[in-house]
């Protein structure tokens, strides 16, 4: 039996179809093992949104030569899509193929094995116009289960290199989401949720009038799935009509990831987010009007080429108003091939590690905040892993609203079947960390 090991670097959308190809290469044979082991194949699906991420991409490729010179060498995913000719020059790589054509890679692979040819398939993703349908039956290593339901982008802000490496918008068929719903039900995943590049346009390629509101309401009807979230939420997709139907949707959690990346209207401009911050902020307050005990996660950029103290401060200000229960913040990272690389206005290393430093400090005072406003209510948790503390074990998981709850074993030591089960408990603070007591 040939083994494989697979590496995922990148987003949610990447975890899926690492998941869904590696299902493809356990269907046809092969054992799946740890990517540290020694492997006769080793899958590596790349990220390429910073010049970091290309970095980490080529250390992994070659950590994977040295483990095993013999082995195949498959690289997928975004780095493989912009970059071939960086990926095919790395020693050790057999395969690259992008962000297209990835149900192949079976018979790719063991036709490297047959004649010893190396592939080198880089499809013009800007010119593809349909879905590529991998699918999944189960999620390794997790209690929810990601499902991709979108690819493909069609913004293109300034800092991006993704609508390059995914191309246009393309959906997925309502029929084929439901399909894999009921099988992740069947396999017995209480939490789903729908991921995309862009999750707000999904239904706009296809010839019904289908919106992401449908295949929310189609996932919130499976009966044996009790949550459902959604991976991240442009924007421009929240109308009243929208938030007024995702919110007839019980089983949807009401914590929404919407993407700001600046409180700055001047440095939203420069990104071409199309929106202003009193756009962003009346969209928190529709998604509030329908949905009162919403919480707002976010992702923030610093040191955005132009970015002044003023514009920081601006950012840092809105930021706060908004009370956004969690924040990714980093600092802006150069991109070859986008048009924020060829501005002149670049801001110094030093100013952005400042700035980024301080707004990760409001972060975590604003999630302090939350946790605080936590205290002494009551959740439904859904455990996913354990973990021991200063020699006690603790079972962790996840309220609705994504905050991160831990229960001691000794709570739960008269149950039978703990992970993947959804808890009721009542929450207290301490050290800014959330425990739960069983109701």
């Amino acid at each position: 039996m040939k083994t494989i090991g697979v590496y995922t670097l990148g987003c949610k959308v990447n975890q899926y179809e690492t998941e869904a190809v590696a299902e493809l290469f356990s269907k046809a044979g092969y054992k799946i093992i740890p990517f540290d082991r020694k492997a006769d194949v080793y899958l590596i699906n790349t990220c390429s949104v910073t010049g970091e991420s290309d970095r980490k991409n080529r250390q992994v490729i070659r950590r994977a030569h040295r483990q095993n010179p013999e082995s195949v060498i498959v690289v997928m995913g975004c780095y493989a899509q912009v970059a071939s000719e960086e990926v095919k020059a790395i020693e050790g790589v057999d395969i690259v193929i992008g962000t297209e054509g990835r149900s192949n890679l079976v018979s790719m692979v063991e036709d490297l094995f047959n004649d010893k040819n190396k592939s080198y398939i880089n499809y013009d993703i800007l010119h593809q116009t349909q879905y590529e349908d991998l699918s999944i039956s189960h999620f390794s290593e997790h209690q929810r289960a990601f499902i991709k339901i979108q690819d493909g982008c069609d913004r293109f802000c300034t800092y991006c290199i993704i609508p390059y490496s995914r191309g246009h918008i393309r959906s997925r068929a309502l029929d084929a989401i439901k399909t894999e719903l009921e099988d992740l039900s069947e396999a017995g995943y209480k939490e789903v949720v729908l991921t995309g590049i862009h999750l707000a346009s999904y239904g706009r390629d296809l010839d019904e009038n289908i919106s992401l509101a449908d295949a929310v309401v189609l996932a919130n009807s499976i009966a044996g799935i009790e949550r459902v979230r959604i991976g991240s939420l442009e924007p421009v997709y929240v109308t009243d009509e929208s938030a007024k139907i995702l919110a007839s949707c019980s089983k949807l959690c009401r914590q929404f990831h919407i993407a700001l990346q600046s409180g700055s209207d001047k440095v939203l401009s420069a990104m071409n987010r199309r929106y202003t911050t009193a756009e962003f902020a009346e969209i928190l307050n529709t998604i509030k009007k329908y949905m009162p005990d919403s919480t707002f996660t976010t992702d923030i950029m610093v040191g955005f080429p132009g970015e002044s103290d003023a514009d920081h401060k601006d950012s840092m200000d809105f930021v706060r108003k908004c009370g956004f229960s969690k924040m990714h913040v980093f600092p802006y990272s150069r991109r070859p091939g986008t048009k924020a690389d060829e501005m002149i206005d670049q801001v110094p290393k030093n100013i952005k590690e400042r700035r980024a430093k301080e707004m990760s400090e409001l972060g975590t005072l604003l999630a302090n905040e939350y946790y605080e406003s936590l205290d002494g209510k009551t959740e439904f948790v859904l455990l996913e892993e354990t973990e021991e503390i200063n020699g006690e074990k603790f079972y962790i998981g996840h309220g609705k609203n994504y905050e991160k709850v831990y229960i001691s074993e000794t709570e739960l030591m008269m149950e039978d079947e703990l992970i993947n089960s959804i808890k009721c408990v009542s929450l207290s603070l301490q050290n800014n960390m959330l425990y739960g007591k069983i109701k």
